[in-house]
């Protein structure tokens, strides 16, 4: 009996704290966080139930105009940032059995609730794309996703501690701190250099090893929509304005005989796609009006919840053709703090004639920056016009957006006399910048930008620059220039060498010529006079704190800083 007592006692001690998954037929995200959409459409669709969310005050009515009230339903609202305070009654009083659960956390909240998922995949929430690209395959492998950084990661690992994971992927970009905090889980990690792409790829390929499909969703991975996480099909990117080589290659050669795009912003490329491939696409862009008027119902827009996503701005600022060397000279303006990478092709038209030129390879420009690229074109022709299309993106192989023109050519006529040196270059580690040392060695004053490229850092091949205006340095000055960068020990380890590109020029924006050199990666962690100086006067002041007289209150003679008493007069000091 007592034994049975204490059953029941325990039960009732440990049941509250127990979190059970709340069964319903619908859940609809309450939350003007995307994190708490993505998170509630995951759990929806690993509980089996359909998934809605709002994107509005006024869609939490419009909304249900679609839902029977048959269906019972679950809303996972904010605590902090809800579209509608109190959903659970305003639901009921339109007739449907619902619940609620409110949350700080969504992501961690709700997976708590899965207490059955063995299978996770960590991401990193700064890159909403990752989310929306691993979807699919998560809700087809039955695997939560789960945010991740270096603030959040001791959560997570007790979360995961907790449960004992079967599975554990590591998704794109993540903080040094959440690949080693999740490598006692064995992880299996999918990222190419950060390539949103390429990982987009790897991740399609395996869904399609698992449960291979015909048809396809297109999109960019710049929002959240009802069918994207649905786990019955893959979801590839096409790129916002131009298709990346790497995806028209795979879909000539994949199974795939469909393709559904998602968002008519997307048409040009997904057009680009169907004549090159021959897939047929299908776009969805709208949906039945759920509020009835008149006798024909009018369409409304796709229920679409935007993600952040990466801000890119190039343009072309001047194009001209430069009389002492020959050459077109294009100067591009980067007008983000965001890197960019472009790669750019260029014909000029003249009377019956044209001539193409561009770049052989993808170039880098950094952020808030100008750079100028030169092509031999030898033209003397009046009024000639120039043809501009330039594919960039946020890394080398994400070329996705497109700059197109038609510019009329103007002409300069300058010798530039420019010359430097690269002296040095090392990483000041206590202020987690590289500096670059100049000299100006050169007959004119010039402006310089400095470019480290193919270093490695987090385990990704990228490039640092310089932000903002070049640097003047005057004749025969040497400067210094300074590209931030915070490096961690394995950083270091993983960079034997540094090469460092100098583009510099007598203008402030066309920086015309370049300089490379190679040198062996130095870390400097202090600087030592600084700090000796720092010593020194600290062993001064402990010295005159040492040698420092004792005055006597009474008589007001020095004594010696060791006395007790004053030897003047025997007052006791």
């Amino acid at each position: 009996m007592k034994r049975l007592l204490f059953a029941v006692f325990f039960l009732l001690l440990v049941l509250p704290l127990v979190v059970l998954p709340v069964k319903a037929d619908r859940v609809i995200a309450n939350s003007q966080d995307w994190r708490d959409v993505y998170s509630s459409m995951i759990y929806a669709n690993l509980n089996g139930d359909t998934s809605s969310f709002l994107v509005s005050q006024r869609h939490a009515a419009l909304i249900l105009n679609t839902i029977p009230t048959s269906e019972k339903l679950l809303a996972i609202s904010s605590v902090d940032r809800p579209y509608i305070v109190g959903y659970k009654s305003f639901l009921e009083s339109r007739g449907y059995t619902a619940d609620e659960v409110r949350v700080d956390n969504a992501n961690l909240e709700l997976a708590r609730r899965l207490t059955d998922t063995k299978k996770f995949i960590i991401i990193d929430d700064s890159y909403g794309y990752n989310a929306v690209s691993v979807g699919p395959y998560a809700s087809m492998t039955k695997s939560y996703v789960l945010f991740a950084d270096r603030n959040t990661i001791d959560d997570v690992v007790s979360f995961l501690n907790d449960r004992n994971p079967t599975s554990v992927i590591i998704y794109g970009i993540v903080d040094p701190e959440v690949r080693d905090g999740l490598a006692p889980f064995n992880p299996d990690i999918i990222n190419f250099d950060g390539d949103r792409f390429k990982n987009n790829l790897e991740i399609v390929k395996r869904y399609q090893k698992i449960a291979p499909k015909k048809q396809v969703i297109l999109t960019n991975g710049e929002f959240l929509e009802e069918e994207l996480l649905g786990g019955t099909q893959p979801v590839l990117f096409l790129g916002a304005q131009n298709v990346p080589k790497e995806i028209a290659d795979y879909l000539k050669n994949s199974d795939f005989e469909v393709a559904v795009l998602i968002g008519n912003q997307y048409v040009g490329s997904a057009t680009a796609i169907r004549r090159s491939t021959g897939l047929s696409v299908f776009v969805k862009f709208a949906q039945s009006a759920r509020s009835p008027q008149g006798a024909i119902n009018p369409v409304e827009g796709l229920d679409i919840f935007y993600l952040p996503i990466v801000t890119l701005s190039l343009q072309i600022f001047s194009v001209e053709y430069n009389q002492a060397t020959g050459m077109l000279e294009v100067t591009l303006r980067n007008n983000v703090e965001q890197a960019t990478y472009f790669k750019g092709t260029y014909t000029l038209l003249y009377g019956d004639t044209s001539k193409t030129v561009g770049d052989e390879n993808t170039q880098f420009i950094q952020g808030n920056a100008f750079i100028t690229l030169n092509y031999p074109v030898n033209i003397l022709e009046e009024n000639t016009t120039v043809d501009a299309f330039v594919i960039f993106g946020e890394s080398k192989f994400s070329l996705e957006r497109t700059i197109e023109g038609v510019y009329n050519l103007t002409t300069v006529k300058v010798f530039d006399e420019s010359d430097l040196d690269i002296i040095d270059v090392y990483y000041d580690a206590p202020n987690s910048r590289f500096v670059i040392e100049i000299k100006n060695i050169g007959p004119v004053d010039l402006y310089a930008n400095a470019v480290i490229s193919q270093i490695r850092i987090n385990d990704i091949q990228t490039n640092l620059g310089m932000l903002g205006d070049p640097l003047l340095i005057p004749v025969g000055e040497t400067r210094k220039l300074f590209i931030k960068a915070d490096l961690t020990d394995q950083d270091i380890a993983d960079n034997k060498d540094l090469t460092v590109q100098v583009r510099y020029g007598q203008r402030s924006t066309a920086l015309v010529k370049l300089k490379k050199k190679t040198f062996a990666l130095r870390v400097k962690k202090m600087d030592i006079v600084f700090y000796s100086l720092i010593g020194i006067m600290v062993i001064l002041l402990i010295l005159i704190l040492l040698t420092r007289k004792k005055r006597c209150k009474h008589c007001h003679h020095k004594n010696p800083r060791k006395r007790k008493t004053c030897e003047k007069c025997g007052e006791r000091l």
